[in-house]
């Protein structure tokens, strides 16, 4: 007889009962799997105790348990987990006791014992952690969908995604329902080794630590880790030098919890943290070392198809090899100045660290400029081969290199926050994804077995029954000893030579090469759905500001309509931009300061830049009562007087008539392809400003390398008519819609899909979102928004719109390289099954044993994923070549 456990119950349907008897788990608020509305109130008062049962194996043992609980006196609901061998019982307390529970479960033949450490309720948990999985001994897609199947049914689990190529399963799961270790726990018994990589619960961490070599060194180690504050748990791995620590983050840091443990340990003990990407890496490479060992002694080619699916997770192995291992931290006095320095480990940065990045070494973490001036080489992040120029305030991204000067930055995104971990995530998940056509793999998977053993067992009963009547001669079967032998032979090698592996690893491993080759060259993929869409793109859609245009835009024109002095006039619509973020608002404004200030400020850039904000707030006038309207323009009050700002529509709207010069003036502006601002004040129209936004020097030459692949690109602006058209001219676009507010965008892409056309959507801003979300395939430029990038299926980081041939050129070989593996997959079964079931043999003699059938089963993988890295020879279309591109 043990303690008693209150566990948190789960709630769930009336109609699944057969399901619950399995996979059933509670929930405080919500009452028992399968009650109805309401009953959860009625349960008040009673006792919910969690009891471990031994004996059971199949549903029938679970139904009798919970026959004998529900028969007890006082018992209000029962349910069973055959997975987790639990009963999770609820009951009145005045009605029956803990030990009237255990004796109900042993009267029904079972062994029963309430669990430990539970006599406090849980609260129900809200948070739903991703967990990655290691997982060994998969070999094909059926052995893919076993695993994802078990982990689905695992109570608690929202999601699970297997990935055969890279051996790795990625599960959301609620932590309060199940544990880390029973998803381990379930997978190792459906036959799969498991192990935990990493989770996204960011207080737990595992470090690795030198010095322990005797279990002396473990008894120091824990008598450090108790006494430090905030350190809720840890467990200390003697085998792997390893302790997997969980702490809180707002009581201790974890860069303290290193430096302690070396500093009370006098620099015996050192700790680091282990990084689970390097650990998988370490992990491939030791079994691609077992598989060679077996090499030496075995077939050759036999797993050769570890080595070669090895290949394809190449990216994420450079990438995290871009991140450097240390970092200089600048230590600071008392005072707060800088006294000296301390190399750390790279992944014990803090946010708000100061770190010296000195010339030659790479940036430890994403952060900004404090001190100091150089070029940074960004190209293994962003693909652009230009370095650039940091200065103070500058953006840096962690694992790009510093070409020259020195260099103080101040950590703003560490670890899992920093651009180059999100690459890495990005392109993991893409791996991990599976395209819509793998589902003809899985179903060909899902009956490949049972139509092999048919096969099989035809083929024996063809041969045997034709030898027991004497229908080929005796002289056939005699080197097999009988006639049974001979024909088992045939069947055998029909198993043996059957292989599903290779219709497994047809589509996942081309993804896999693919997502990499795609990072390599700046264009990320969040999944091999976008991939799959992306080769039938039949329109892609530009946004103008920003896409096609450089997104910097220059007032070029400023002109008074009124007898307001010029000064006065850009002081006033300056004053109503300020509170504006769009970058039209941002190039008058600067224009303003420049008019007012140039030639009177120091010449140094940190000198003007503190300069403008100290005399901002003394120059611009105050406005209230601000006010955007999206597609408009801006209107507010100034000296207690109405000013617009904006397009037509917005001043005409506001009862003010424009001028017949302001009018031929602002038409002229626009079919030279510049905006036109309008401003009136006080009711009456008083100038207009005119803005121009260079084009991207490659965008005309993408438009036609577009048409040419048979595309047809269409630009969706909400810019006006006059405008918009002339900037579709000069790069040759001919479908042009304008003035489009930010919602109609999604409207013209869902009026083109109407037909079942593909559309791609190519933006860069907050307004671009609802269109990227709506279109079949979303672009978003890498300088763009966090809001439009989480949007998009393709993030092109180097803002070039060259990459857009790319993804869709790199989509169009990958799927044709995958359709080429299913031929071959599909030839291979289709030739060598009749060949081992001995069609040959009557006339050519030739027999296939079954060890022969081992090897050319092998091959069949190998030359599949063997096919796929040959898309690790991709190169981009050239902007030399683009216009040479025809239609496949």
């Amino acid at each position: 007889m043990a303690h008693l456990q209150l566990t948190a119950l789960a709630g769930g349907a009336g109609d699944e009962m057969e399901e619950v008897a399995l996979l059933g788990s509670y929930d405080v608020e919500a009452g028992p799997v399968g009650a109805a509305e309401g009953e959860g109130d009625e349960e008040a008062g009673m006792r919910r105790v969690q009891v471990r049962v031994a004996g059971m194996t199949c549903s029938a043992c679970t139904g009798a348990v919970e026959a004998a609980l529900s028969a007890r006196r006082g018992v209000r609901r029962a349910a069973v987990s055959l997975l987790q061998n639990r009963a999770h019982v609820v009951f009145d307390p005045a009605l029956a006791k803990d030990e009237d529970i255990v004796e109900a479960i042993e009267d029904a033949g079972f062994e029963a014992e309430i669990l430990p450490d539970s006599t406090v309720s849980q609260p129900k948990s809200q948070k739903t952690l991703s967990g990655q999985f290691r997982i060994g001994g998969m070999t094909c897609a059926a052995c893919v969908n076993s695993v994802e199947g078990i982990l689905e049914k695992l109570p608690g689990v929202k999601r699970a995604v297997v990935a055969l190529a890279t051996s790795l399963g990625e599960v959301e799961y609620d932590p309060s329902a199940i544990s880390k270790d029973e998803i381990v726990q379930a997978i190792e018994d459906a036959g799969f080794d498991a192990a935990l990589l990493q989770s996204s619960e960011q207080d737990k961490v595992l470090l690795g630590v030198t010095g322990l070599h005797t279990e002396g060194d473990v008894d120091v180690l824990h008598d450090i880790l108790k006494k430090i504050e905030g350190l809720r748990q840890f467990g200390v791995h003697f085998g792997n030098s390893e302790v997997e620590i969980v702490f809180d983050p707002e009581v201790v840091g974890l860069r303290q919890i290193v430096d302690t443990i070396e500093m009370e340990s006098n620099d015996r003990l050192k700790a680091h943290v282990q990084n689970p990407y390097l650990r998988a890496a370490s992990n491939d490479a030791q079994e691609a070392s077992k598989t060679l060992h077996l090499l030496r002694s075995s077939l050759l080619l036999s797993y050769l198809e570890v080595l070669a699916k090895g290949k394809t997770s190449d990216a994420i192995k450079k990438l995290v090899e871009l991140a450097p291992a240390t970092a200089l931290l600048l230590l600071k006095d008392k005072e707060g100045k800088y006294s000296g320095e301390k190399e750390i480990d790279a992944s014990l940065v803090q946010p708000g660290d100061a770190l010296k990045v000195l010339p030659g070494s790479k940036v430890p973490a994403d952060g900004v400029v404090i001190w100091g001036t150089s070029h940074v080489n960004e190209s293994m992040v962003t693909g652009e081969s230009v370095p650039i120029s940091k200065e103070v305030s500058s953006p840096v991204i962690g694992g790009t290199m510093n070409l020259h000067g020195v260099l103080h930055i101040q950590a703003t995104k560490v670890g899992s926050g920093t651009v180059l971990s999100q690459i890495i995530s990005l392109v993991e998940t893409a791996q991990m994804s599976k395209a819509p056509i793998q589902k003809f793999a899985d179903y060909v998977a899902s009956i490949f077995v049972p139509i092999v053993i048919t096969l099989s067992l035809l083929t024996f009963l063809a041969w045997f029954l034709c030898g027991w009547l004497g229908a080929y001669p005796n002289s056939w079967s005699a080197e097999s000893s009988n006639c049974f032998v001979f024909s088992l032979m045939f069947s055998i090698s029909v198993v043996v030579i059957a292989c599903p592996c290779a219709l497994g690893l047809a589509t996942p491993t081309a993804v896999m090469v693919a997502t990499g080759v795609g990072a390599n060259h700046g264009v990320l993929v969040k999944g091999g759905d976008a991939l799959e869409r992306a080769q039938n793109v039949k329109y892609v859609i530009f946004d103008k500001t920003g896409t096609l245009t450089q997104g910097k835009a220059t007032v070029t024109t400023a002109k008074i309509f009124s007898g307001m002095d010029l000064g006065d006039f850009l002081t006033l619509v300056a004053s109503a931009e300020a509170s504006s973020e769009h970058p039209l608002a941002k190039a008058i404004l600067d224009y303003a300061f420049h008019f007012h200030f140039f030639g009177k400020l120091p010449s140094a850039k940190d000198s003007i830049k503190k300069r403008r904000e100290k005399i901002l707030s003394q120059w611009l006038l105050e406005a209230t009562d601000f006010s955007a309207l999206p597609g408009k323009g801006i209107q507010c009050w100034i000296n207690g007087k109405k000013i617009l700002v904006g397009n037509r529509a917005l001043i005409t709207e506001n009862g003010v008539n424009i001028p017949d010069e302001a009018e031929h003036f602002l038409v002229d502006m626009e079919l030279s392809a510049k905006t036109g601002i309008l401003v009136a004040y006080d009711g009456g129209f008083i100038g207009l400003i005119g803005i121009t936004d260079p084009l991207k020097r490659e965008a005309a030459v993408v438009v036609q390398g577009l048409k040419k692949m048979g595309v047809h690109p269409v630009m969706v602006t909400g810019d006006n008519w006059r405008t918009a058209q002339a900037v579709a001219k000069e790069v040759g676009i001919d479908d042009v819609r304008a003035e489009i507010m930010p919602a109609g965008k999604a409207d013209v892409i869902r009026l083109l899909q109407k037909d079942g056309s593909v559309v791609a959507m190519v933006g860069d801003g907050i307004n671009d979102s609802p269109a990227l979300a709506a279109a079949d395939v979303g672009m978003a430029i890498g300088a763009g928004t966090d809001i439009a990038i989480e949007a998009a299926d393709y993030v092109l980081v180097r803002n070039n719109l060259e990459d857009v041939i790319t993804a869709i050129d790199l989509s169009r070989k990958t799927f044709s390289r995958i359709r080429w593996n299913y031929f071959f997959a599909m030839a291979y079964n289709v030739v060598a099954i009749p060949v081992a079931a001995g069609v040959l043999f009557p006339f050519t003699g030739l027999q296939m044993p079954p060890w022969l059938a081992g090897a050319c089963m092998a091959f069949s993988s190998v030359s599949v994923v063997c096919s796929s890295l040959l898309l690790r020879r991709y190169r981009k279309p050239r902007l030399t070549t683009v216009l040479q591109i025809t239609v496949e």
